[in-house]
């Protein structure tokens, strides 16, 4: 079972609802650790100075902001302490706002927020009120001694979703990026772009997140088991590289053909209608 990580109170106006905090995600890897090859050992890592290459202890390790090259300014650990925000127990929310205004570049890690012992009347009151207006809450909150902008919404499953946020100097915007295609460049006829919305319609299906699994992982976890079984395993030869393709209409052509094919089954052709759109709610 999960465990809270946090808890506190969400502040909106002059209400506030006692919360715990639930990391909504479990990250699945696969961590290899670094070895000798030749005697199987694992490797370590040491602190040395890049100066004399002699090794530093832990206690001797200061922080240090480089101004230019090998310029730096240190910071002691009570400096930056002074500067820590006041550890209170408090999501304030700053603004309400609809949830189609938030680009999801925005979004980074989600949470639960579920109610505290004797909370539950106030959180269903929040909650019912957010899914009525679907509106989106902006707010603030001190996690691990920082500040973090968060959004909180109504969730699938009688909950509120807490996801921290990007702040706006921090996302990239599309004109920064060197390559970006100038307009002129991404002009297509009518014929070609219904050619395309047939193709998507022709693969629109609802959203089932279960089907999708992490194929490299589990092929990376199966090797593993086949080495350590003992079994000699044959490098695959690399895949070769797509084709360009020499003509876009030619391409879409195909593709829906291809579709066509797939789902015609025995002989019975099966249309494949796009996917009722949903009222936006909250995510």
């Amino acid at each position: 079972m999960a465990r809270s990580m946090w808890s506190g109170a969400i502040s909106f106006g002059l209400v506030n609802v006692p919360v715990k905090l639930y990391s909504a995600v479990s990250r699945k890897t696969v961590r290899f650790h670094q070895l000798n090859s030749k005697t199987g050992h694992r490797i370590s890592q040491k602190r040395v100075d890049s100066g004399t290459n002699e090794e530093v202890a832990y206690e001797d390790i200061v922080k240090g902001y480089e101004l230019t090259k090998e310029h730096f300014v240190v910071i002691t650990p009570d400096e930056l302490e002074a500067l820590d925000p006041e550890k209170g127990r408090t999501i304030d929310i700053e603004d309400f706002v609809d949830l189609a205004d938030i680009d999801p570049v925005y979004y980074d890690h989600p949470y639960y927020l579920v109610p505290d012992k004797g909370a539950a009347k106030a959180y269903g009151l929040l909650l019912h009120a957010m899914q009525e207006s679907e509106k989106v809450a902006v707010a603030r909150v001190v996690l691990r001694s920082k500040e973090q902008l968060v959004a909180i919404r109504p969730a699938p499953g009688g909950v509120l979703m807490m996801e921290t946020m990007i702040f706006a100097d921090e996302v990239v915007a599309p004109d920064q990026i060197d390559d970006l295609p100038a307009a002129k460049d991404l002009k297509v006829s009518d014929r070609e772009i219904k050619m395309a919305q047939q193709l998507i319609d022709s693969l629109s299906s609802d959203f089932e997140p279960g089907k999708y699994r992490d194929e490299y992982r589990e092929k990376v976890l199966q090797l593993v088991e086949r080495k350590a079984s003992g079994e000699e395993i044959a490098v695959q030869p690399e895949a070769p590289a797509p084709k360009k393709v020499p003509d876009l209409m030619a391409a879409l052509e195909a593709s829906l053909a291809a579709v066509k094919g797939e789902s015609s089954g025995n002989g019975k052709a099966e249309s494949k209608k796009p996917a009722p759109r949903k009222k936006a709610t909250a995510k």
